[in-house]
């Protein structure tokens, strides 16, 4: 159980980057996991393998790499307090 937690976290990531696509994770016997995706216009239809299955690792950076969030943006504030975190390490 505790195993798949990591898996559904990285989805529910996944459903929050995707402006919640009904994405979801099949947990097999073997303990692989895979990806699937349902048809919301469809709702009688099976929803589609996106994945194969794949060690919870391999799952978990898989549905990470699904849609990239947009970097972060940073005020000039930000910056200038990089440069000097950057600046006193190097002292």
């Amino acid at each position: 159980m505790a195993r798949s937690t990591k898996a559904a976290h990285a989805v529910n990531r996944l459903r929050e980057r995707s402006n919640n696509a009904p994405y979801s994770m099949v947990s097999l016997a073997d303990g692989r996991f895979s990806l699937t995706l349902a048809n919301l216009e469809q709702l009688d239809e099976l929803p589609v393998s996106v994945s194969d299955a794949m060690e919870m690792d391999e799952f978990v950076v898989y549905v990470n790499n699904l849609h990239k969030q947009a970097p972060k943006k940073a005020s000039k504030l930000d910056v200038a307090f990089e440069k000097k975190i950057a600046a006193a390490k190097q002292k």
